[in-house]
């Protein structure tokens, strides 16, 4: 019995994940952290040798990361990474205030302790990690990044609507790749924790009417860094 147990705890312990979940992952990571230029050709036998993985999973990787929209799809050509514009950002952002503005109404309304305990804990987590960086963009720090995206799910768990809350999530990651590049043009560090603070308290004090316009604000903000960026990595073509 000990034995069995034993190996069953090894079983377990050395678990992974299917290759389609393997494959998708590690290509959304790099396609959210600019690793592919917008617009470059993702094709398959570079992406075969570069991660590992057959034609099967990572095609189906690739169809799904068509879905979220990070990359664009087309029979003739193949996969091409999602194209970086102030069009597409504008439409990102109105989106992200339509739904992610009145989700965090929607939570401070019927949120709980539960709730509010988890809003706190992935501040702490977030401000903690921020505070140990240097004084780069924090963006560009994956530990950071995942634990921003954690907070602003946080934010918005006590949603009733799921599917408020999954739309949300993945206009989220077509945020972030706008917001990494923003970070790889500025000339200043720019830090959020005050920010996440001020919605943070608002939100814990229920005060809806602040706590959205912080949340508004704070996703315009992201656009208008962005545009700047864009403008000023325009002006620096030849």
């Amino acid at each position: 019995m000990h034995k069995m147990t034993s190996m069953h705890k090894q079983e377990t312990n050395t678990f992974e994940p299917p290759l389609v979940e393997q494959a998708f992952a590690r290509l959304r990571q790099d396609v959210l952290a600019g690793t592919f230029e917008a617009g470059a050709k993702l094709k398959l036998d570079e992406l075969q040798s570069a991660y590992g993985y057959s034609s099967s999973p990572l095609r189906e990787a690739l169809s799904r990361l068509a879905q979220e929209g990070l990359i664009r799809a087309d029979e003739r050509r193949g996969f091409r990474v999602a194209p970086i514009s102030e069009d597409d950002l504008a439409d990102i952002t109105r989106m992200r205030v339509m739904l992610d503005v009145p989700a965090l109404r929607e939570a401070i309304a019927q949120g709980d302790d539960a709730w509010e305990a988890d809003i706190l804990a992935a501040y702490h987590r977030l401000e903690k990690v921020e505070s140990r960086l240097s004084d780069g963009p924090v963006i560009l720090d994956n530990d950071w990044s995942q634990l921003h995206r954690a907070f602003h799910l946080a934010l918005v768990a006590a949603c009733p609507s799921v599917r408020q809350r999954v739309w949300g999530a993945s206009l989220f990651d077509q945020a972030e790749r706008y917001r990494r590049f923003s970070a790889r043009h500025r000339k200043t560090a720019r830090r959020k924790s005050n920010e996440h603070r001020k919605i943070m308290d608002a939100t814990l004090r229920r005060d809806a009417d602040t706590a959205c316009a912080l949340l508004e604000e704070h996703i315009l903000s992201t656009q208008r860094n962005v545009l700047a960026a864009l403008k000023a990595a325009q002006s620096m073509q030849p």
